[in-house]
């Protein structure tokens, strides 16, 4: 877990461009419904491409939060003497 909230930045480029991703792919099906049906197959194909990205820079994202979180507690936790 610490591995994949080690680059937060990296973490939210990927999350970002699974958003981006997956918004053409919803076009392309939208679009592909409404006027050329051939449209509609390479939104499918992206698709999980983009859930891919998605949810593997949300995990990263969710990861650094986590680990900040547990470091906090290890620093309150700390005897005084």
């Amino acid at each position: 877990m610490y591995r994949l909230g080690s680059t937060p930045k990296l973490s939210l480029r990927r999350f970002f461009i699974g958003i981006v991703l997956f918004a053409i792919s919803a076009g392309l099906i939208i679009f592909g419904y409404l006027h050329l049906a051939l449209l509609q197959l390479p939104g499918l194909i992206l698709l999980p491409v983009a859930l891919y990205f998605a949810i593997y820079g949300y995990l990263g994202i969710f990861a650094n939060r986590f680990s900040q979180i547990l470091k906090d507690r290890e620093k309150l936790n700390q005897d005084l003497f």
